[in-house]
């Protein structure tokens, strides 16, 4: 299939502008992949610290150094629903490797934090940053050169891309991320959002609003709405970096069982000692991160990775920008309608045809790479595939051939939309980005004065006091990385979707966050410069007139140039940000972390300082 005119040349150019850091990312991988796994090197005394708990058989082909040692980095927290599955992740991996002569060892652990938990709370501003932290955990737990490739264990927002982060700096191994699978469908999420904004506005209690959430969340696995945990799913598929279909099997199961055991005996023979050595860096280039795009876009997914895949790409040698993804926008249509952009949750979705059936009709039009080679150890067109049991044995088969549901997932012929679900805006309060996809169209363009608030909090009581209830677009500035960390704002959802019921135009304005949850309001997010490095939004004052209009792109402050160059930008104590709930260890962070645009990353890419001209 000819490729797209607009997605081979948005390729090209991603190819051409990150020419240097990319040719420096592989240079490094191809000088560590020379170098060996250092096991063969250590000294008694290293490699006896590195196998003293194994058994006597591990120990045996770990002195040895033609059977491969795998690494499993792991999420694991029994707190949290979408991590609690992988408990027993690595005895199943274990047991398969030594099916195939090889070993594996639980390298390290990484920290997972939910923003379900955290939302609204101090915790929630540590919930960014802990991207980079996991990245640097996978990091140290890769550190002591004991393996020939890697399994990483992830689901959620920052999880997945820390790892992805890490395993980069480790690209010279061969890598596979082992999914966990989504819970059961519970309460349908229209229920859910039905009582919270009954709840937002005094008309039943917390006991319904706990029980319709408890009803919601209620078991083992990643929760099915479609937000930045289950992109992350989707998008690692979309790059080969899953086995076909394995994104939405649900924990627990014996198919996920042989997933895992699967993709264990896979990233084994991707290994030198396997014979087919297919390392992380090969397989992660600029094709592969445009099919990620892609499958953002199509599927309405996660506003958070306009952030995370930016650094996700940076850490392979690869610059990607807004621009880019809403050039990919203008033709890649949409093609599912998942919670929030529909009513429908995952389990609908895979039922319905899931990624394979994405997969086909995004391969039919020319709109992904076909070409990259997978860590299946095929191309992208197998993934049209799904995987199935015959007795105990895992196999593939196509999956279908049309949708099962049209109201969920539909062919290339009769896209719900023509373009993806995100817009870039600009103007001259700076740039942002905005998830269109579960915006009704009469909804979208909104012209209003604005009502400023420098808390979340604080919305909450003019909301409460009755002093929203008219046209308006809210404004929460100082939210931004270097401010407080980028918290997410979905407490802000209720009181605007109740504001916007009532008949009311209403937008959110703000350099903070709203993940792949984000609903019906518009909300133009990660505005940058933020309002603490004295970006536009930091002149914005009450009743100031602001048009967002993202048909068109547009974020626009409707002052005159002449009121306007005569503001000073707003200050705010952010005191009360950075301290308490392990905040002030992250004053380091704050200092160091780029823009939005940039990935809001605390480590510059692969290039550093090594470039002419380059920076950290």
């Amino acid at each position: 299939m000819t490729l797209d005119p607009t997605l081979d040349r948005v390729t090209r150019r991603i190819e051409e502008r990150s020419a240097d850091r990319r040719r420096l990312y592989e240079e490094r991988m191809q000088q560590q992949h020379r170098r060996g796994v250092h096991r063969a090197e250590l000294s008694c005394g290293n490699l006896a610290h590195g196998f003293a708990a194994c058994n006597a058989g591990d120990k045996n082909s770990l002195k040895l150094m033609n059977s491969a040692n795998i690494g499993i980095v792991s999420s694991y927290n029994d707190m949290l629903s979408a991590h609690q599955p992988l408990e027993h992740f690595p005895e199943l991996i274990k047991e398969a490797a030594r099916g195939m002569g090889s070993t594996a060892q639980f390298a390290g652990g990484v920290p997972a934090m939910c923003d379900g938990v955290t939302q609204g709370q101090p915790g929630m501003e540590l919930s960014l940053f802990s991207r980079d932290v996991i990245a640097m955990s996978t990091a140290v737990a890769m550190s002591h050169n004991m393996f020939d490739g890697a399994l990483y264990l992830g689901v959620c927002d920052k999880i997945v891309p820390g790892l992805f982060i890490g395993a980069a700096r480790f690209g010279h191994l061969p890598a596979v991320f082992v999914p966990a699978g989504p819970m059961p469908s519970g309460l349908p999420n229209a229920e859910k959002s039905r009582i919270r904004q009954l709840y937002a506005e005094g008309k039943v209690g917390r006991d319904a609003l706990l029980e319709a959430e408890s009803d919601s969340y209620h078991s083992a696995g990643t929760c099915t709405f479609y937000g930045t945990a289950n992109s992350n799913q989707l998008m690692l598929e979309m790059m080969g970096l899953h086995m076909p279909g394995t994104s939405f099997v649900n924990p627990g199961t014996p198919l996920r069982d042989a997933i895992t055991r699967f993709s264990t005996e896979q990233v084994i023979r991707n290994s030198d000692q396997g014979g087919d050595y297919h390392p992380f860096y090969k397989q992660i280039d600029a094709h592969a991160i445009v099919n990620a795009m892609v499958g953002l876009l199509t599927s309405g997914g996660s506003t958070n990775h306009t952030l995370h895949l930016v650094a996700m790409a940076a850490s392979v040698g690869l610059t990607i920008t807004w621009d880019d993804f809403a050039e990919l926008s203008t033709v890649v249509p949409g093609l599912t309608r998942i919670y929030p952009n529909g009513q429908a949750d995952v389990n609908h979705f895979h039922a319905a045809g899931g990624v394979s059936f994405l997969v086909r009709q995004l391969l039919s039009a020319g709109l992904m790479h076909a070409d990259v080679r997978t860590a299946f150890g095929t191309d992208m067109t197998a993934y049209t595939q799904e995987p199935f049991l015959e007795g105990d044995r895992l196999v593939w088969r196509e999956g279908t051939q049309q949708s099962l549901d049209e109201e969920v997932l539909r062919p290339i012929t009769r896209p719900f939309s023509a373009t993806g679900g995100l817009a870039v805006l600009d103007g001259n309060l700076g740039r942002g980005v905005i998830k269109v996809s579960a915006v009704k169209p009469e909804f979208r363009r909104v012209e209003a004065p604005v009502r400023i608030f420098d808390d979340q909090s604080q919305v909450k009581a003019a909301f409460e006091s009755g002093e929203l209830d008219r046209d308006v677009i809210v404004v929460v500035r100082f939210q931004g990385p270097r401010a407080n960390g980028m918290p997410e704002l979905h407490q802000l959802t209720p009181f605007l979707g109740v504001l916007q019921d009532r008949g009311h135009k209403v937008a959110l304005v703000t350099d903070g966050r709203m993940s792949g949850a984000s609903g019906k309001v518009p909300a133009a997010i990660h505005i940058t410069p933020e309002a603490v490095d004295s970006g536009p939004i930091a002149y914005l004052r009450d009743g100031d007139r602001v048009l967002l209009d993202p048909d068109n792109g547009v974020l626009e402050a409707l002052v005159d140039a002449e009121t306007w160059a005569q503001r000073e930008p707003a200050s705010c104590d952010l005191d009360h940000y950075h301290q308490g709930m392990g905040r002030e260890l992250f004053a380091g962070f704050r200092q160091l972390v780029g823009g939005a645009e940039e990935g809001a990353a605390t480590f510059g890419g692969f290039d550093a300082a090594d470039l002419p001209g380059g920076h950290t």
